[in-house]
């Protein structure tokens, strides 16, 4: 926990604790100078300020300040007469200075001054804004969040230049003490969701917050849920449109993701680009986003409960032809099946993880030596491979859904594996129940297909052209009108 005693009115025992409270650290610097005639600090952290700035800004209207009698009168002048930074929030404890000075932030202290000042010239390099590496784009913006804070939330201002856009700015991490914005608009989002947010927020106790994962589970629900009801996104413009229909979003220091509440199942299937082009093209290509989504769970299970238990249901030409590949196949189908999609598994954690310069050696080897010689060698079945490629291409089309679609696949290939088409069935009857009772803060996942919400199936089921949706489209505070 951050260390709340207040400051000294000495100086010199202010250094002092700085100096045990930080261990001694070479990266706190102090620097003791006289302004007005007035015994003066200046306390920073190197490496998170400019140099430059913090000179050209700070240091030398310092030291041209006129005598003053006392540090009051000191203060007084500073914030009258000088403007040495627009940020200049006032430090009362030593939890506060630790983190301003750890963030960036110039902090005065002098002598006879029970508070200090503080002035935000921060200057660490940050990575430049480049396009988004996980959600690409045609006819779009090209431009992506990054670990820089401030960055993110300027991208955000720039796309929506109007006073109800509110930035909340908090702190969490007993260690990390990372900095967070609450983003939403003051004149859609409903009061109760963000009531609820704020309260999620402050029962997260946690040391560090290092990315997402740190803060999802305290958005979500305790129960087993499948899918994620917190979304993430890393365009400004995707979480533009979020907010302006209601949804609470969250930046956070030092992670290029913005996470999003409430998050719906059919925003996964929707880009920026299906607004880019003809709302018949738009709703042929979310369709084939729906179908994409389905064959990457149920297709490998499918073939195999039609090869082992339903083979009637197959003509006799296409019986023939999988017969004879799986008869010259040494292992079973089942083993084929799970072998298969093992071994993409392995191939794509492998490309994810290994370095750039190495990456391609892995679609080599994954392409010619395993895919090739495995079929040739007659390990794997040419209509088992081609099934297991399609569905892992199918699951490629959602990508923000790759982890759900990964586990139901496998979940599915067991089930029709021992029941055939009854038991993917039954697995589908589970899945389903799990998705429609998920809900984030009052809000089900699968709103506006179920319940049903006639005004959100223009941008769901089909996108409706762009002269409806220019008018105020379907929000979140659609769903509790349609309860009242």
């Amino acid at each position: 926990m951050p260390d709340q005693r207040p400051l000294s009115r000495e100086l010199d025992q202010n250094i002092d604790m700085i100096r045990r409270l930080s261990g001694g650290s070479s990266d706190v610097q102090i620097n003791r100078f006289t302004a007005g005639t007035v015994n003066c600090a200046l306390i920073s952290c190197d490496g998170m300020l400019s140099s430059q700035t913090l000179a050209e800004m700070v240091l030398g209207p310092l030291t041209g300040i006129p005598p003053q009698n006392g540090s009051q009168e000191l203060f007084g002048y500073i914030c009258r007469y000088t403007l040495l930074s627009t940020d200049r929030p006032t430090v009362t404890d030593y939890g506060t200075l630790f983190r301003l000075i750890h963030s960036g932030f110039a902090v005065l202290a002098a002598d006879g001054a029970d508070t200090a000042l503080a002035f935000g010239i921060q200057g660490y390099p940050t990575r430049s804004i480049q396009e988004p590496v996980g959600e690409g784009n045609i006819m779009g913006s090209h431009e992506g969040f990054t670990e820089s804070l401030r960055t993110n939330m300027s991208m955000l201002r720039r796309r929506l230049k109007t006073p109800e856009l509110v930035m909340d700015m908090t702190c969490k991490g007993s260690l990390s003490r990372t900095d967070m914005c609450i983003c939403y608009m003051k004149d859609r989002v409903p009061e109760e969701l963000l009531r609820d947010i704020r309260r999620s927020l402050e029962e997260m106790d946690s040391e560090c917050i290092l990315t997402t994962g740190y803060i999802r589970p305290f958005l979500e629900r305790r129960r087993f849920e499948l899918f994620n009801t917190a979304g993430t996104t890393e365009r400004p413009d995707v979480l533009s449109s979020k907010l302006a229909e209601g949804r609470v979003a969250l930046l956070t220091d030092g992670i290029p993701y913005a996470i999003t509440v409430p998050h719906l199942f059919c925003e996964s299937f929707q880009t920026l680009d299906d607004y880019a082009h003809k709302p018949i093209y738009a709703t042929f290509i979310r369709w084939l986003k729906y179908a994409a989504f389905i064959a990457a769970i149920l297709l490998p299970a499918v073939y195999l409960a039609i090869v082992m238990y339903h083979p009637e249901l197959l003509n006799s030409t296409l019986l023939v032809l999988l017969a004879e590949a799986e008869r010259e196949a040494p292992l079973s189908v089942v083993t084929e099946a799970f072998f298969a999609l093992l071994m993409y598994e392995v191939i794509r954690e492998a490309g994810v993880r290994l370095p750039k310069p190495t990456g391609g050696a892995v679609s080599i080897i994954s392409g010619l030596i395993i895919g090739d010689a495995a079929v040739r060698s007659g390990l794997i079945s040419t209509p088992l491979l081609t099934v297991t490629a399609l569905a892992v291409l199918g699951g490629m089309v959602v990508p923000e859904l790759d982890p759900q679609i990964t586990l139901l696949r496998l979940m599915f290939l067991i089930s029709g594996s021992l029941f055939g088409l009854f038991g993917i069935s039954l697995a589908a009857c589970v899945v389903l129940s799990n998705i429609c009772a998920t809900e984030t803060y009052g809000f089900p996942y699968t709103v506006p297909f179920s319940p049903f919400v006639r005004k959100g199936m223009g941008d769901s089921a089909i996108r409706t052209g762009m002269r409806k949706m220019l008018v105020r489209g379907f929000t979140v505070e659609d769903y509790n009108e349609k309860d009242k």
